[in-house]
């Protein structure tokens, strides 16, 4: 480890397997560590040391990780408290915030993911950061789901295959495309982006393929395309699902031959472009309809990015919002110390239905209006739902039906301690069914 050191943490965890963990996660980190295995032990380093951050075990044996917790915001106002759980439900994040947690972290650790969480931490401390090789600055998360995508993203960014990027409004899929493109070996070409809902169909051509002169009325001059103009990079072309149907013939032939013809013109044009598409809709119900080529929906999902809801990383929600106010707050000159404990509960329960930019805007909003030195719920935008609503509804219309069994099955196992033959006795389906799809979903390893 390196001598020089950059913050001083405390790790608490009754469980010795667990407290080395944490332990090894932050061994390459330059921390000042101590741990403890009790509250009293917690409570007497704290008071020692003032660490800047501290990790909390809830589910330890022998101690209760939510009123620790809860002593250790009394006894240590300005440190950041991580709390490290089993389960990355809405219910436990939530629980946690209110024993006074600022974060929350589920198992198994990743070392990218704490390493973030506690660089933004100290960061907002003031304390000097650690940096981790091939972090992606501009995405903030460390949710296993994000984090997840953030694996395969590093991967794909490698490749020379094209990319599809998946997700509902407001996600970031723009983010990810970019990083995809910074990742890349492409990183120093160009990176042009153009949204295909916003032309109509002849510009469209022309905007992606350039045009001759006199190929249409005003077209005074020759002109270059996005395809030309992205030669040596990437072009991102965001909600693909409207492209028309001339227009994606074009593509697929692009796709496949790497050339094209300018509007009005006979030159055939070679040029070196990776080409990444984003989309909002379900494509596959697209063909099936009609509107969109089914040879150009197998040519475009060689490799698909997946970018989960925010709803579906709760735990997120915290980190986010902190670093929306963190930037805000220097736009507008202002020094605000962060949120209410009901402000934060209020973000944690709101469904976010405009995701991550939903939630930007709102602290925008809020930095913005507030007069106070913390946001409160009277400065948020956001009318907090009616706790007798079950989640699940919230989300409806705007869910896919594989997303739907997700939930239920994941709530389910919660329900029943994760034993899948309970939970399948209750759902009336396999425990094989079950088994299959956390399999499939990364929560059991194959083979």
């Amino acid at each position: 480890m390196p001598s020089e050191e950059t913050g001083r943490l405390l790790v608490v965890d009754s469980d010795a397997a667990g407290q080395q963990e944490l332990l090894s996660e932050l061994a390459h980190l330059r921390y000042a560590v101590e741990a403890a295995a009790n509250a009293s032990e917690a409570l007497e380093l704290a008071e020692a040391s003032k660490p800047d951050i501290v990790l909390v075990a809830l589910e330890a044996r022998g101690m209760d990780g939510f009123e620790i917790l809860g002593q250790l915001k009394a006894l240590l106002p300005a440190a950041t408290l991580i709390a490290v759980g089993a389960s990355a439900s809405t219910d436990s994040t939530v629980e946690a915030m209110r024993a006074g947690a600022d974060r929350y972290l589920t198992r198994p650790l990743r070392a990218d993911a704490l390493a973030l969480v506690l660089e933004r931490s100290l960061r907002k401390a003031g304390t000097a950061s650690a940096m981790l090789p091939g972090r992606l600055d501009h995405i903030v998360g460390a949710h296993p789901a994000i984090q997840r995508l953030f694996n395969r993203l590093l991967q794909a960014a490698k490749s020379r295959s094209t990319i599809l990027i998946q997700g509902e409004t407001g996600t970031g899929k723009e983010l990810i495309a970019r990083a995809v493109h910074e990742h890349s070996t492409r990183r120093e070409g160009p990176l042009v982006r153009l949204n295909c809902a916003a032309l109509a169909e002849s510009v469209l051509e022309s905007e992606l393929f350039g045009h001759e002169k006199g190929a249409f009325t005003g077209a005074s001059t020759r002109r270059r395309g996005r395809f030309e103009q992205a030669d040596g990079g990437t072009l991102f072309l965001d909600e693909l699902s409207e492209m028309p149907l001339s227009v994606q013939v074009k593509l697929l032939r692009f796709l496949q031959e790497k050339e094209f013809e300018r509007v009005g013109g006979n030159e055939t044009i070679t040029v070196n472009v990776r080409v990444i598409a984003a989309t909002n809709r379900d494509l596959r119900s697209l063909v099936d309809d009609g509107s969109f080529r089914e040879d150009l929906y197998f040519r475009l999902k060689v490799v698909v990015l997946e970018v989960p809801p925010l709803r579906a990383r709760p735990s997120d929600i915290p980190l986010l919002a902190d670093h929306f106010l963190r930037v805000y707050s220097e736009e507008n000159g202002k020094h605000l110390h962060g949120f209410t404990p009901r402000a934060r509960e209020a973000l944690l329960a709101y469904p976010w239905p405009g995701n991550v930019r939903e939630l930007q805007h709102a602290i925008e909003q809020a930095v913005v209006l507030c007069e106070g030195d913390q946001i409160g719920t009277e400065d948020l935008p956001i009318e907090p739902p009616d706790r007798e609503v079950e989640p699940l509804s919230l989300m409806v219309p705007g869910v896919t039906l594989a997303e739907v069994e997700r939930y239920t099955i994941m709530r389910t196992l919660e329900a029943v301690g994760g034993s899948p033959t309970k939970a399948a006795k209750i759902l009336g389906i396999s425990k094989r069914t079950i088994q299959y799809r956390l399999q499939e979903w990364g929560h059991i390893k194959k083979g």
